[in-house]
């Protein structure tokens, strides 16, 4: 790889392609390489692209993040034989992205979008979800969802009753998923 010291351009953004799993194992890996061979002038951040996904169950809310790119890190680095070495040789990782053998450097349009934190929010609810109704005027009754709200907070149920079915819009807190 002797091409690789000519690509030194100074610090860019690379992506390293890793086994599905070992993104967490392969970035503090990368971390603690830096730190002890002292490589913090040629290695600069480590990231794996997450997106937060806000679970909404109710009145309860988890937060869980997920990978954007399963088996992928970006690393910003200036490539050099020394560096390059450092990431490839590092258990997990494949290699870098790029045509060949040769790592090709992200755009800083690419990294921006690659990285940006994107909160979602996600109902415990869908359509189509038999529930039963725990507080209001309509407690103890059951129905299928019908439809939700883009805030995630106002369902509408279609409630039985008698022999027809009856919309009935209420909060998300005042279901319970039938079991």
């Amino acid at each position: 790889m002797s091409d690789i010291n000519e690509m030194n351009v100074g610090p860019r953004w690379y992506v390293a392609h890793t086994y599905s799993g070992y993104e967490n194992k392969v970035k503090t890996n990368l971390e603690k390489i830096v730190e002890n061979r002292g490589l913090g002038n040629l290695i600069y951040d480590v990231k794996i692209p997450v997106e937060t996904v806000i679970e909404k169950s109710g009145d309860t809310e988890k937060e869980k993040e997920s990978k954007v790119f399963p088996g992928y890190i970006l690393i910003k680095m200036t490539m050099t034989e020394e560096s390059w070495h450092a990431v490839r040789n590092i258990r997990g990782v494949t290699g870098f992205v790029g045509p060949g053998s040769r790592p090709s450097p992200l755009s800083q349009e690419e990294v921006d979008a690659l990285c940006i934190e994107e909160v979602r929010v996600k109902s415990a609810f869908s359509v189509g979800d038999n529930v039963k109704i725990v507080k209001g005027l309509f407690e103890g009754y059951s129905g299928t969802i019908s439809a939700i709200s883009d805030d995630l907070n106002t369902i509408t149920v279609m409630v039985k009753k008698g022999r027809r079915d009856m919309p009935v819009e209420l909060e998300a807190g005042m279901l319970e998923i039938e079991a």
